[in-house]
């Protein structure tokens, strides 16, 4: 889908992401590098239509002639509608050679975590107005061993029924929510074995996949 925006608020986000100074190895880095701007260069230029119409006429023409108009542009992938619940998947591999070889750095990441630093402006599904959204925590799952062999095991926080993410889910619609992390147990699942756990324990984890529902 191609829209024309107000150039000025293009790339404007509900929050100012430039106060942001997010610490690196953390999910809040992670998203910060995934949503910077860019500037497209070079062999990067993206084909203008509206140039290569100026510059070559009517668009039967263009194909006959086959001049394309290049021009340099910028670039940034922000969230546009948000999601009642949010799932973040870490890339834990990288390419050695040949190989693939897993990476077991830690990657911090908060039990509330705020979305708006990365939405658009004008996000689809945020009230007018709000400069906050927000995401409690409430699984983790968590791989041990090597790129060949290993085993996964899960973080599950133990809640109360959120009324209000039920709205959101089924109706797209949603009411005054919470601020703070939706209060609960946290246990740890591997296999059959099941046992209670300290919020500490789990925000220490490797995370490989984080879920989180929304609370504003």
């Amino acid at each position: 889908e191609v829209s024309t925006d107000d150039p000025e608020t293009a790339f404007c986000t509900l929050a100012n992401r430039e106060e942001l100074n997010p610490e690196e190895g953390s999910v809040h880095h992670c998203l910060y590098q995934f949503t910077r701007n860019e500037t497209l260069t070079e062999t990067n230029k993206l084909l203008c239509d509206v140039c290569t119409q100026r510059h070559c006429g009517p668009k039967n023409n263009i194909k006959s002639e086959k001049k394309y108009v290049y021009t340099n542009a910028k670039k940034q992938m922000l969230i546009s509608l948000v999601p009642p619940i949010l799932t973040l998947h870490l890339k834990r591999f990288q390419h050695a050679g040949f190989n693939l070889r897993k990476v077991n750095r830690h990657i911090k990441f908060p039990e509330v975590i705020d979305l708006a630093p990365f939405c658009t402006a004008k996000c689809k599904n945020v009230a007018e107005g709000n400069t906050k959204v927000l995401y409690s925590l409430y699984g983790v799952v968590e791989h041990s061993g090597t790129m060949r062999s290993g085993h996964y095991t899960a973080y599950v926080k133990m809640r109360a029924m959120n009324n209000h993410l039920s709205d959101l889910v089924l109706r797209g619609q949603s009411q005054a929510l919470e601020t703070e992390p939706v209060k609960g147990q946290w246990f740890h699942i591997s296999d059959t074995h099941v046992q209670p756990v300290s919020v500490s324990k789990v925000l220490s984890s490797q995370a490989y996949l984080l879920f989180y529902e929304r609370l504003l």
